[in-house]
């Protein structure tokens, strides 16, 4: 017997749905699964068997994070496929910055209606940051909630964990006057700072899709709606033969808030302003909305999604790793000694 209720379903809420929509993400869902997947979906909990071969003292690194009001630009443009990757992207992005493998991910989407095939567009976009991530898809909540959120609107958010040997976990410490500070390149705005997006451009009475010069042709909507960059593969393959010394996710906050994090008293991060090769999205926020250079770097990444401290006679080894994988990187600035934690010349 089917489980269903027509009085829960007269409230708002259709169980049923939830069903059809389990059905529609599996086929992405299994596109997840790596070595240690214990469990399908449909549990009370995601099962993931830890291998901890090479990792004599394992520590558990945990993550979560949310899309934040990127969403409405989903909402605005109807389109539902990417805002996954930039879910799992916060949480991951955060994660190997400890120097930890992401493991598995879990989901969560509270939303008006429970449209199925629009849950299923968003797990994609889950899915696909799972596989760029080399992460699991162990499972996920969907909860539909009318009268709490509009019919069509949404809210994602995530949580993932690694794993990290204690004896390679990044420690900052170890950062000396010298060290060279590289720059991987972010593909966009990612998913921080939409709040004041959101009004330099009077997102909701604005033509998203015409085709702006400044952005090379491309629409407003398109470039704003570019997924986030992971970078977990890459960072990965660096900490094969590095020794990073610090990373920092550059986030809300930007540059003034993310990078301090990963810098110990009585140094500084001293940042070329002109080695940073800053985004075209990033020029026309600062001129449409009148904000200051100063503002601009303690809100966006500016073009920079995330940032390695490594040895100067390591800096060629690394760039070397890293094009290798598919990035661009560059030397933004270098390790001085100072009391502030960041400092941005030109």
């Amino acid at each position: 017997m089917k489980s269903q209720s027509e009085s829960y379903k007269a409230a708002g809420v259709d169980i049923t749905a939830g069903y059809r929509a389990v059905e529609l993400m599996r086929q992405h869902i299994a596109r997840t699964h790596i070595p240690g997947v214990f469990s399908d979906i449909g549990g009370f909990g995601g099962l993931f068997e830890l291998d901890l071969t090479g990792i004599p003292h394992p520590v558990l690194v945990a993550g979560t994070d949310g899309v934040g009001t990127k969403l409405k630009l989903a909402f605005l443009m109807d389109r539902h496929t990417t805002v996954g990757i930039d879910c799992v992207a916060m949480c991951v992005n955060d994660v190997v910055c400890c120097g930890a493998r992401p493991l598995y991910f879990l989901d969560y989407v509270a939303c008006g209606k429970n449209v199925p095939e629009r849950i299923a567009e968003i797990v994609s976009g889950v899915a696909e940051g799972c596989v760029q991530a080399g992460c699991a898809l162990t499972g996920g909540e969907t909860a539909e909630m009318p009268g709490f959120y509009p019919e069509n609107e949404y809210d994602l958010a995530g949580f993932c964990t690694g794993v990290v040997d204690r004896d390679s976990i990044i420690r900052h410490e170890t950062m000396r006057p010298g060290d060279q500070i590289i720059a991987l390149p972010s593909s966009g705005v990612h998913s921080n700072g939409f709040s004041l997006v959101r009004r330099v451009f009077d997102i909701g009475h604005c033509d998203l899709t015409r085709p702006v010069d400044a952005l090379g042709g491309a629409s407003l909507g398109d470039t704003l709606l570019t997924p986030t960059r992971i970078y977990v593969k890459p960072v990965l393959e660096v900490l094969k033969s590095v020794s990073v010394r610090g990373i920092s996710h550059i986030t809300g906050g930007g540059f003034y808030e993310n990078i301090p994090r990963s810098i110990p008293d009585g140094l500084c991060a001293c940042i070329d302003r002109k080695a940073i090769r800053v985004l075209p999205i990033f020029d026309l926020i600062a001129k449409e909305g009148n904000i200051p250079q100063r503002d601009m770097f303690n809100t966006f990444n500016m073009g920079v999604g995330m940032s390695l401290v490594v040895p100067e006679k390591e800096t060629d080894t690394a760039l070397e790793i890293l094009r290798a994988q598919g990035e661009d990187p560059y030397v933004m600035g270098s390790i001085i000694e100072a009391d502030e934690k960041i400092r941005i010349v030109e």
